[in-house]
């Protein structure tokens, strides 16, 4: 009867370590479903990274869809993503926002003097406060804006050719955009 219960316990963890290999296998991350989707975008107002005294903000952005991307220079996946936005963000019509995250300005001007930078306009949210209203969970987080200011997309983890290809492509297209890219 001894020898039973360190077996039993023995199968019980193989059991919910499998469970758990099959859960994350099943329910991939990047697809955590956003209670924002189809709902307006919160009010934002946000310093320009290049001119702090300067601003945009939500209501600058109605008119016209936009992407808005979450990076920051302490951010591994975000260097794997920016060679992407590097070769597909000017391509996509549409205003492609860099949102720096929790990040000081001086590493995040560095950062983009570095690898390049993408973006139609760069705000900062050095303390994080803004991102809070967006539901942020890290970076990098992509947001597909329409032109009324509703959330109709986001993508957690960085963006790849698959990604702009299947996902942002015909959402873009859907908004009446023609991308210039081809992946």
């Amino acid at each position: 009867m001894k020898l039973y219960v360190p077996l039993a316990i023995f199968l019980a963890l193989v059991g919910l370590f499998g469970f758990g290999l099959w859960w994350n296998s099943t329910h991939i991350p990047t697809l955590v479903p956003s209670p924002l989707i189809g709902k307006p975008a919160p009010d934002w107002k946000l310093p320009l990274l290049y001119h702090p005294r300067q601003s945009l903000d939500k209501a600058q952005m109605l008119g016209r869809p936009y992407i808005l991307n979450v990076f920051a220079s302490w951010c591994f996946a975000c260097a794997d993503e920016h060679p992407v936005l590097m070769a597909y963000g000017r391509d996509l019509d549409v205003p492609l926002i860099g949102y720096d995250y929790k990040d000081k300005r001086g590493d995040a001007l560095a950062w983009l003097a570095k690898h390049g930078d993408p973006y139609t306009q760069v705000v900062a949210d050095e303390s994080g406060r803004t991102a809070i209203n967006f539901g942020v969970y890290g970076a990098p987080e992509t947001y597909l804006i329409d032109a009324r200011g509703i959330i109709l997309w986001k993508h957690i983890g960085p963006l790849t050719p698959h990604v702009i290809r299947e996902d942002l492509l015909p959402r873009l297209l859907k908004l009446g955009v023609h991308p210039k890219v081809t992946t």
